[in-house]
């Protein structure tokens, strides 16, 4: 039998009992996929990572991310965490700041970790390896109503439209009509099944822009595939949204950011901080970032 040490914490967050749990394995080498698969299965969190040797030049680590039905092939809350929780813990060379890179599935994920101070908590901001593009996926109100558990007018009335983007994992983005109606939701496996389960995006982000502050976005995500019932936090969400929000807005500055409020309906509220940087009218670059706090370590122990 082999002991494999493991490590969890809050991510998209200052402090313990908020953001995003996540548990990483900072040394899964050896761990076939099977095992990893069965042990995110067990940890029961939106994902689990396993740090392995880099491969290609240039790399930093490599990563394997599973939510507990599934690898995914990137994620923001894992990457941000992971970097924060190797930082924390020593893995990484020199006092800080850091700049590195994570080999993840969809390609090199350059991340960049600032040092704690006294009155802030050590950040990581990623970049994200693939710009988000716009994908096909069902956009009639009524059925992304239905999903919601909402009134048609919550969707039909909303000041943007649907889509899905994705920038790596695929998203259906549904706008809804107010704060309120983000709340309010009562997601509908049923109708998912039938209606967003087959489709090229059938992961669910439904956001709200603030009343008071059109660059803060309240959200929050379903994904039934993943095998998670709301995810307090999503960083692979928060890039597909760049692309959705630039096509949109057209903000016109060099950089443009974002604030994502998400997981407050679930008692976990996260902030995730989002960034789209443009050259010639065009996206150019994709960062999100934000905390992370160590909350726990243990071990799991399986066949050698």
């Amino acid at each position: 039998m082999r002991s494999l040490s493991f490590i969890t914490a809050d991510v998209f967050t200052d402090r313990i009992f908020g953001g995003n749990p996540l548990a990483v394995f900072p040394d899964g080498r050896g761990v076939d996929d099977a095992t990893m698969q069965a042990i995110a299965q067990e940890m029961n969190l939106s994902e689990t990572v396993f740090v392995l040797p880099p491969e290609q030049a240039g790399e930093t680590r490599r990563l394997r991310i599973f939510t507990p039905a599934m690898e995914l092939p990137f994620a923001g809350h894992p990457t941000v965490g992971t970097a924060i929780v190797l930082a924390q813990t020593g893995e990484l060379d020199g006092p800080g700041p850091w700049d590195i890179v994570f080999g993840e599935r969809v390609g090199p994920v350059p991340v960049r970790i600032t040092t704690a101070s006294a009155d802030a908590a050590m950040t990581a901001t990623l970049s994200s390896a693939r710009l988000p593009t716009a994908l096909d996926t069902v956009r009639d109100p009524a059925i992304l109503a239905a999903l919601l558990g909402l009134p048609e007018r919550a969707v039909s009335g909303a000041a943007l439209d649907p889509a899905a983007y994705s920038a790596g994992v695929p998203f259906t983005i549904v706008p809804v009509a107010s704060r309120a109606a983000l709340s309010a939701i009562a997601f509908d496996v049923a109708v998912w099944r039938a209606h967003l389960a087959e489709q090229p995006a059938p992961h669910i982000y439904a956001i709200a822009p603030d009343d008071a502050d059109p660059q803060t976005i309240h959200a929050r995500m379903f994904a039934p595939a993943m095998g998670i019932t709301e995810d307090p936090a999503t960083g692979g969400a928060a890039t597909a949204l760049a692309g959705y929000l630039f096509d949109r807005q057209r903000p016109t500055a060099d950089r443009t950011v974002w604030t994502l409020l998400q997981g407050a309906d679930m008692g976990r509220p996260s902030t995730i901080h989002l960034t789209a940087d443009q050259s010639d009218g065009r996206l150019s670059a994709v960062h999100v970032g934000g905390g992370a706090v160590i909350v726990s370590r243990g071990s799991f122990t399986i066949p050698a």
